[in-house]
């Protein structure tokens, strides 16, 4: 009989930051990461990444992707991965919900600006405020001081959230581009030195350094098979992309600039020759018909199997497991890596390299530097009832600019523009 991978996880892997008391007996039974799920589900901060940029705006067409159907098929991706693996789904699904969730307005883009305006403060980092998110600004459990905690998540849920468990000053120089095409300009990193104390709390039992949970582990890379397949399949029902016509060398040269310098053509060849020998692989252009509909979609479903199979077999291979915690890391082959990279290549040449999506992501960088310097400038007259309170409580100039940054950061791209222009409105 196979050990319930529920049993795997200890006491201190579902410990929280604040105990709390048990459920009444009348209430569904849930394990503590169940709950954990449903805390992120039913987070507001959930519900706005329904209006922020994915690759494109939310806006622009009824297809599109944004942020929230984006992290729905991350999770169910890393949902698949975790249970291919024997372990326990519902930790790397709840990463993968809410790995986006610091995400500021028009993604990436919005990021680098909030990051440039932050430095006096300890800088901008998606990742880093979806901590902050989830264990301060998302209101839901308070402290005996009557500090927020945010959702109180447990231990191990917290820590697969964590793609990157360094502080700032420990991070590398940034190089490449984001998945959305976005030249990284913005050290990666996990954490804000004044969220440390929770940060350090989180990381209780984890090995030295900077090893990531085998559960953040399964979210990132569900985060590069989401982003590589479902790019490309937008892409070719937004008639930018014709998988059966394409300019291998612009495309290798992308994936070369952008995701793997030392990628050879005859290797990229190999591997788009792999991938076009998969039986749903298109033999005629898109024409949005129904049937084309319906291949299209079997070729995501394909590409997904095929990537997720090719870790899971991989993965047993190198080691027994338990694939729980720290006690395993995933193993993702050279070949699924390319594979990934060529379809991220493909995505990123037709789509994202676009003169009109270009002088759009400008024109937004304006935008969130003006709202970021009329909020500074005008404080809580502006600010939400939550930031308010945050902003009185600050205590020096840095920590009121961490305010506005939050501000800004919680906000969707429709209500961003929305408040720039009320803004940019009144009169000083």
């Amino acid at each position: 009989m196979s050990l319930d991978p529920l049993a795997l996880y200890d006491a201190a892997d579902r410990e929280r930051l604040v105990p709390e008391p048990p459920k009444r007996v009348d209430a569904p039974a849930r394990t503590p990461f169940e709950r954990d799920r449903a805390r992120v589900v039913h987070a507001a901060a959930s519900r706005r990444l329904a209006g922020k940029t994915q690759v494109v705006g939310p806006q622009t067409d009824d297809f599109v992707r944004n942020r929230l159907t984006h992290s729905l098929e991350v999770a169910q991706v890393a949902r698949d991965i975790t249970r291919a693996l024997g372990g326990l789904p519902d930790i790397a699904e709840t990463a993968a919900l809410a790995h986006d969730l610091g995400h500021p307005p028009f993604g990436h883009n919005g990021e680098q600006v909030l990051a440039e305006l932050s430095e006096d403060c300890g800088g901008f980092e998606g990742n880093a405020q979806t901590l902050r998110l989830l264990t301060r600004l998302e209101a839901k459990t308070f402290d005996d001081t009557g500090r927020s905690v945010g959702l109180n998540l447990t231990r191990a849920t917290l820590d697969a959230c964590t793609k990157y468990p360094w502080r700032r000053l420990a991070a590398g120089d940034p190089s490449g581009v984001h998945a959305d095409g976005t030249p990284r300009f913005v050290r990666k990193f996990g954490v804000y030195d004044d969220d440390l104390p929770v940060f350090d709390w989180m990381r209780r039992g984890a090995p030295q350094g900077t090893r990531t949970c085998v559960e953040a582990q399964v979210m990132d890379l569900a985060d590069d098979v989401a982003y590589s397949v479902h790019d490309v399949e937008d892409g070719v029902v937004a008639d930018r992309v014709d998988l059966t016509s394409l300019d291998r060398a612009a495309v290798w040269e992308t994936v070369r600039a952008w995701y793997v310098p030392e990628a050879e053509d005859a290797e990229l060849d190999a591997v788009l020759t792999g991938l076009s020998a998969i039986d749903s692989w298109p033999t005629v252009a898109y024409d949005g018909s129904r049937r084309a509909q319906a291949a299209l979609k079997n070729l995501t479903s394909d590409l997904v199997g095929r990537f997720c199979g090719a870790v899971q077999h991989a993965t047993f291979t190198a080691g027994e497991g338990p694939f729980v915690r720290h006690r395993a890391d995933l193993v993702v082959p050279r070949t699924t890596m390319l594979e990934i990279a060529v379809l991220k290549g493909i995505a990123a040449h037709y789509v994202m390299q676009a003169e009109d999506r270009v002088r759009l992501m400008e024109r937004q960088r304006e935008l969130i530097m003006g709202l970021v310097a009329r909020l500074a400038h005008r404080g809580p007259d502006e600010l939400q009832r939550a930031f308010v309170d945050d902003w009185h409580a600050a205590a020096d100039d840095a920590a009121r600019l961490r305010v506005v940054i939050d501000q800004v950061a919680s906000l969707t791209d429709a209500s961003a523009v929305a408040w720039h222009e009320r803004l940019s409105g009144r009169t000083s």
